[in-house]
């Protein structure tokens, strides 16, 4: 159990440094000065979409195995970058 959960934060924390999200939440903090608020309306925010995150990926696993997952996940990261890249 520790594993999976030391392994969940380091990825997701890793993913998040420097990305547009903690972008936005220094953006914010520098413009409202309520850091407090920030935090805690931020905090609700990823909660949020972690719970929509793992609600669907529940939901697909049941459908698909972990394998396909990561192949549709991989695909859709791909066609994302390629639409950044190609600037539509």
């Amino acid at each position: 159990m520790w594993k999976t959960f030391f392994t969940t934060f380091s990825v997701m924390f890793l993913a998040e440094l420097g990305d547009k999200t903690q972008l936005a939440v220094i953006s914010l903090s520098s413009k409202y000065r309520s850091p407090v608020l920030i935090f805690i309306a931020a905090s609700l925010a990823m909660i949020t979409a972690t719970a929509i995150g793992t609600a669907l990926g529940t939901a697909i696993h049941s459908f698909v195995g972990a394998k396909m997952l990561k192949y549709i996940s991989g695909g859709i990261f791909i066609a994302f970058g390629l639409v950044v890249i190609l600037g539509k």
